[in-house]
C-alpha cells in the first residue's frame, strides 16, 4: 500500500502492483478525549534541547522553506493556510534555534491534523510524537473538538501506537480524491 499526499519520498507497496496503481490516501480518526499524558513526551524533548512551540508569523518563510524541502511542494500551501488562522495552526520543532520538525493542523479542512514531518536526522527523538500530541491538544483544548482526523495518514502504526488512532473504512481517498501534484498540467 502507498503511503504518501503528492511527492512523500516513502512508498511501500502491494505484491503485484506498480507503485503507480497503489495510492491509499487513508483516513484515521483520533478520540481526543484519550490522549496520552504529553508531560513526559516534552520533558525528555527539553532535556535534549529541543523546543516544541507554536510557529509565528515572522517563521512563515523558514517553515515554508523547510515544509518544501522535507515534505512536498503540495504541503507547502497547507502550511501557508496555516500561517493565515489565528492563532496560527501550525506547530514547530527547533533545536538551538533550527527548525528539524512541523506539524499543520485545520489546514486542509477543519477537524484534520496533517502535514507534519521530522527532519531525517532527527527521527527516532519523539519529536513528531510531540508535534502530533501539541497539534491534538490544541485541536481538543482550543477548538474543542472530540474527535480528530489524521488526513492522508503515512505511517499507520505510528498514529495508532502515539495517540490510539483507528483507520476509518472507506476513507480513501476522501478529501482528497482530486487532488493535484505540481508535476499536473494545465491542458490547453
Amino acid at each position: 500500500m502507498v503511503l504518501c499526499v503528492c511527492s512523500r519520498k516513502t512508498i511501500s507497496q502491494r505484491p503485484g502492483k506498480t507503485k503507480k496503481e497503489v495510492f491509499s490516501m487513508q483516513n484515521m480518526l483520533v478520540d481526543l478525549l484519550a490522549l496520552p499524558d504529553s508531560r513526559p513526551v516534552y520533558e525528555e524533548l527539553k532535556s535534549k534541547g529541543i523546543v516544541i512551540r507554536r510557529a509565528l508569523a515572522p517563521d512563515k518563510k523558514l517553515v515554508c522553506d523547510f515544509v518544501r524541502r522535507t515534505f512536498s511542494e503540495c504541503a507547502v500551501g497547507e502550511a501557508e493556510a496555516s500561517f493565515a488562522r489565528k492563532p496560527v495552526s501550525l506547530f514547530i520543532a527547533t533545536e538551538q534555534e533550527r527548525l528539524v520538525g512541523f506539524a499543520c493542523y485545520e489546514a486542509t479542512a477543519p477537524d484534520f491534523f496533517g502535514p507534519t514531518a521530522v527532519e531525517k536526522d532527527h527521527r527516532g527523538m519523539g519529536i513528531g510524537k510531540a508535534l502530533l500530541l501539541r497539534s491534538m491538544e490544541a485541536m481538543r483544548d482550543e477548538l474543542g473538538y472530540v474527535y480528530a482526523i489524521i488526513g492522508g495518514v503515512g505511517p499507520i502504526p505510528f498514529y495508532e501506537k502515539s495517540v490510539g488512532a483507528r483507520v476509518i473504512p472507506n476513507s480513501d481517498p476522501s478529501i482528497y480524491r482530486d487532488f493535484m501534484t505540481p508535476k499536473q498540467k494545465e491542458k490547453p
